[in-house]
């Protein structure tokens, strides 16, 4: 053989080795397996306490759960023998993309949305840490950073829990989830008057706006507010045919309404239009209650947050006009509260985050007890409720084969000290320690 076909069959030789490489079947990589070994388990789905139990994951997905688990010898083992186990903690009303903790919404006019979002992942970081693997996202006064938010949570960018966001206020122009407290001859720009709406036609074309920008659920406010300026918590805002016309357009992209709610008639008429949730439903009445207990309907109430507006009022950090709003209502929503648990009306766990510091969430808890709920029931209000109301129950809310590996532990027991979950020492979500 001559030297050039020598250096010809070399090269043939490389190509040949180079196509019999790309050709070869990818060998998978093993999938990460964890064993938790968990002392007490919380069942929220049975109410039953499990002793002695494994959980084994697969990357980030419950495998299997019992007291008779095979561990795999290749698995990484978690000793969690001495706590209680729980399901990830959902908050369903939680404000993380409004920035920086602050009690005045003008505040938001001083800032760009790049300004907002980027103070909003600390926000992000210090829930999940709490113990809350997935929330409920409920509205932002600029719009759609809340879906920046949620997507670079996704996509591993920064740290955070799972959001479900609504990309905007649903509101009237003016109203409770408006940009308010400005000059009239000011002009907004689009972000900050996205969500307004002054009829049915016009809820359904900023839905459809919603929608496809990429939203999980829809905000619609169906009375005035409490923390909105030139606003009155007990007036009606949207009418009955918008807040139909809102949760019609909403189920043909399968989307979920919520609805703000403090006055009596606001609630009613949110639950007549089909809403899946009532959030505050500060002056719900006997008829409000009758009526979210025949339709399924959730009222999620955040009874803690009375605490902080009263606690930033005495510090002066409290609008005058909002602390007027206010005056009565803390008490008569915890009041309504206990009457709803015991009317058996099925209730969530919202906290109406960013009113109160970022992160202390879990002192609602104390709150549901006191007021009229068993431990049991507030945890099960912030799992397999919560799951239930963000309409997936089959991936969160409890810890069971199949289910996201959402996991937290506490030391002692919540079912006789609830206040413990305000201390989480473990969080696992989607299968990755966040906190041991």
């Amino acid at each position: 053989m001559t030297k050039p076909q020598r250096r010809i069959a070399a090269r043939l030789c490389r190509c040949l080795m180079m196509v019999a490489f790309c050709c070869a079947p990818l060998v998978p990589a093993t999938a990460q397996v964890t064993a938790i070994r968990a002392g007490k388990l919380i069942d929220p789905d049975s109410g039953a306490i499990l002793t002695n139990q494994t959980i084994l994951i697969r990357e980030n997905k419950i495998e299997a759960v019992g007291n008779n688990v095979t561990i795999p010898s290749d698995a990484k083992v978690i000793d969690l023998t001495g706590m209680t186990v729980l399901p990830g903690l959902i908050d369903c009303h939680t404000h993380l993309a409004d920035g920086a903790h602050d009690s005045e919404p003008m505040g938001q006019f001083k800032k760009t949305a790049a300004q907002v979002v980027l103070e909003s992942v600390p926000n992000a970081r210090v829930t999940l840490e709490s113990g809350f693997t997935t929330v409920r996202d409920v509205g932002v006064y600029r719009a759609l950073v809340d879906v920046a938010l949620r997507d670079a949570i996704n996509r591993g960018d920064i740290v955070g829990p799972r959001m479900f966001v609504a990309g905007s206020y649903v509101t009237i122009t003016g109203g409770a989830g408006a940009a308010t407290g400005l000059a009239p001859d000011i002009t907004l720009p689009w972000d900050l008057h996205y969500g307004e709406a002054n009829s049915p036609w016009e809820v359904r074309q900023v839905i459809r706006k919603l929608a496809h920008d990429g939203v999980d659920h829809i905000k619609t406010l169906s009375s005035g507010a409490v923390l909105t300026h030139g606003s009155n918590p007990k007036s009606q805002e949207f009418t009955p045919e918008e807040l139909n016309a809102a949760v019609d357009e909403a189920s043909h992209f399968g989307l979920r309404v919520e609805a703000h709610a403090h006055s009596a008639e606001g609630i009613k008429n949110a639950i007549r239009a089909g809403v899946a949730s009532v959030e505050h439903a500060t002056m719900i009445d006997d008829e409000g209650i009758a009526l979210a207990k025949k339709h399924g309907t959730y009222l999620d109430m955040d009874i803690y947050d009375e605490e902080c507006i009263q606690e930033q009022g005495k510090l002066g950090k409290m609008p005058k006009d909002f602390l007027q709003h206010d005056a009565q209502l803390g008490q008569m929503q915890r009041d309504n509260f206990r009457k709803a648990v015991a009317a058996g009306v099925k209730m969530s766990f919202g906290t109406d985050a960013g009113v109160c510091p970022y992160g202390i969430s879990a002192k609602q808890f104390a709150f549901m007890v006191k007021y009229g709920m068993t431990p049991m029931q507030a945890i099960q209000a912030a799992t397999s409720n919560a799951a239930d109301l963000l309409g997936h129950s089959s991936e969160f809310g409890s810890i069971k084969p199949g289910k996201y590996a959402d996991i937290i532990a506490v030391t002692g027991d919540p079912l006789t000290d609830i206040r413990v979950l305000e201390a989480v020492q473990f969080v696992m979500k989607d299968g990755k320690v966040y906190k041991q």
